[in-house]
Parts: C-alpha cells; sequence; structure tokens
C-alpha cells in the first residue's frame, strides 16, 4: 500500500489564514457589487463541511471494499512513482469532470451535490459546504481502479483534487493571465459555475483543469457578474435541511408521480425534467432544463459585471 500524505489535513491551517484573510479585505476593502460574507451562511458552511467528514468516514466503509475487490481482482498494476502519480491526477481529474458533470443533469446525483450550490455568497466558506451523501461520487473512479491505481493512490489524487479546488471559491482574484485561464480551473470559471443565471447553468465543471470543459462544449468564459446560488433558493440554515431538501422534493414528486416512466424520470433524468401532459393537465408539455433549473425553480437573473473583468471571450466548444 502506498504512503502518500493526507493533503487534506496539511491544508487545514492554509484554509483557516486564507479565510481570515478573505474577511479581513472585506472590512478594509469592501466591494458592495460582491457577495462577501454573512456570518449564519458561513457557519452553515463550515458546519457542512465538518459533517461531510463525519459521513464520509461511514462511506468509505464500503467503498473500500468495493475498490479493494476490483483492485484485487484486475490484472493490472500502476506503481506510485515520481512520473506515475502525475498521470494519475490527470486521470482523476478527467473521471472528476464526468462525476461532477454527472451530478448536475441526473436529478438524483444533483440531490448529493446541491449542497455546495446552496449558498448565495461565493468566498472560502462555500468551499467547506460539502454534501453528505458522497455515497454517488465512488463509481466514476471504477475505470482507475480496474487499470491498477491502487484505491490509496485515487484517495490521494482525489484530495489533492478537493485542495486546490479551495482557492477559486474568491470574488478577490479577477481573471489572471490568459495561460492560465485557458488551462487551470480559476476563480473567474468557478464563479460561473456557483451562478444562476441561465447562460451560466451547468457549466465550467473541471476540477482543476478547464481544458476539458473546452474540449466537451460546457466552456462558457465569465462576462457578466455571477448571480449565486440555486436558481429557486431554500431560505435555511438548518444543515438538515440544506443536506436533504433536494431528497425529499425527489419523495414528492416521486409520490405524486402518474406513471413508472414518469417515477424513474423524477428519479433519473435532468432536475428540469417535467413530463408530457394532455392539454389542460398539470404539467404542459416537456423541459429538459439543464442542472438547477426548474426543480429548483429558473431565474433569469442577471448582474453588473466585476469591474476586473477583461473583455468577453469568445466560446469554446
Amino acid at each position: 500500500m502506498p504512503h502518500l500524505p493526507d493533503v487534506v489535513l496539511w491544508s487545514v491551517p492554509a484554509f483557516v489564514v486564507l479565510t481570515v484573510v478573505e474577511m479581513v479585505s472585506y472590512r478594509l476593502h469592501p466591494d458592495e457589487d460582491a457577495a462577501g460574507y454573512e456570518a449564519k451562511d458561513a457557519a452553515t458552511s463550515v458546519g457542512m463541511g465538518l459533517g461531510s467528514l463525519v459521513f464520509d468516514a461511514l462511506w468509505k466503509i464500503p467503498i473500500v471494499a468495493v475498490y479493494s475487490a476490483v483492485y484485487t481482482v484486475t490484472p493490472l498494476s500502476v506503481p506510485v512513482l515520481w512520473w506515475t502519480l502525475p498521470l494519475m491526477l490527470l486521470a482523476q481529474d478527467f473521471f472528476y469532470y464526468w462525476s461532477h458533470r454527472g451530478h448536475h443533469v441526473i436529478r438524483v446525483l444533483w440531490a448529493c451535490h446541491v449542497v455546495h450550490h446552496s449558498s448565495r455568497k461565493f468566498n472560502f466558506t462555500t468551499a467547506l459546504r460539502q454534501p453528505w451523501t458522497t455515497w454517488t461520487v465512488w463509481p466514476f473512479y471504477l475505470p482507475m481502479i480496474a487499470l491498477g491505481v491502487h484505491p490509496a493512490a485515487v484517495a490521494f489524487c482525489s484530495s489533492a483534487n478537493l485542495v486546490y479546488q479551495f482557492w477559486v471559491h474568491t470574488e478577490r482574484v479577477g481573471k489572471l493571465p490568459r495561460p492560465f485561464e485557458y488551462v487551470l480551473n480559476t476563480p473567474s470559471h468557478h464563479r460561473v459555475h456557483h451562478a444562476s443565471q441561465g447562460g451560466y447553468l451547468d457549466r465550467n465543471f473541471g476540477g482543476i483543469l478547464i481544458i476539458w470543459d473546452r474540449m466537451f462544449g460546457s466552456f462558457v468564459p465569465e462576462t457578466e457578474r455571477p448571480v449565486y446560488g440555486l436558481t429557486k433558493n431554500i431560505d435555511t440554515f438548518n444543515p438538515l435541511r440544506v443536506a436533504t431538501h433536494e431528497y425529499a422534493a425527489i419523495a414528492r414528486d416521486v409520490r405524486a408521480a402518474q406513471s413508472w416512466s414518469e417515477r424513474a424520470g423524477r428519479v433519473f433524468r435532468g432536475p428540469g425534467w417535467q413530463p408530457a401532459r394532455p392539454a389542460g393537465g398539470k404539467a404542459a408539455g416537456k423541459a429538459e432544463a439543464p442542472g438547477k433549473a426548474e426543480a429548483t425553480g429558473k431565474a433569469e437573473a442577471t448582474g453588473k459585471a466585476p469591474k476586473n473583468l477583461e473583455p468577453a471571450e469568445e466560446r469554446v466548444a
């Protein structure tokens, strides 16, 4: 078993320092256009993060069992060396992109990930607002295990990806030089991902790299100022409700469904899916809205562009 450091644990002091610095920066240099901080919202985000540590430890037991079983039967083995580790990080980032994208377009997966998008603020504490039901994530990394990557190495790469994403949750950093913006996930790209405007919904899924979004047609540059949160916000700071509200909404929709195909659609189609209804029925037509629309409401919110944004880039698909 490879001995790799716990990068999340080692990064906690940096998380604390950066959060304090960001809070102080808003005190010293307020920005009336930025979402900034709110005490209750920040406390909820920190609480969700602490809760995720407990629940992740529970989910880890069956996940490690499955990963270990697959790793035992695969004939392949990738050693952890100085030159294989970057390749593992690249592979993990690729599969993270598809996991992240899947968690936006399949409603039962969105019920897990919606937690991270439920804050109307965008700051370093938002990065800590993590779900408590991450048992939906593990299947996306099975190909790495089957290819001979040790489960501990996959866990290390996932932790490194998570740590990297902490710093992109801020409005205090504008656009970086173009080469960085083209290759890496940056605060500018991630602000788009957290926005609730229709043109920004379900875009920029990358973890460390933004090249996957450029390759697979999900990239959108930041042009107008994002409006954060869900398209229909839940108006609660109760961690239990934040963690479970979309599961409860799915259960209500399944109970009210009129057929088995509709029940399946309510669970496995997009969050914005509505069944076709005859004229005069409760639902008229079928809407396959991306990610956060319809099931969580829809708002075509707009905002003023940040002061430090560059002119709009051409969209790369």
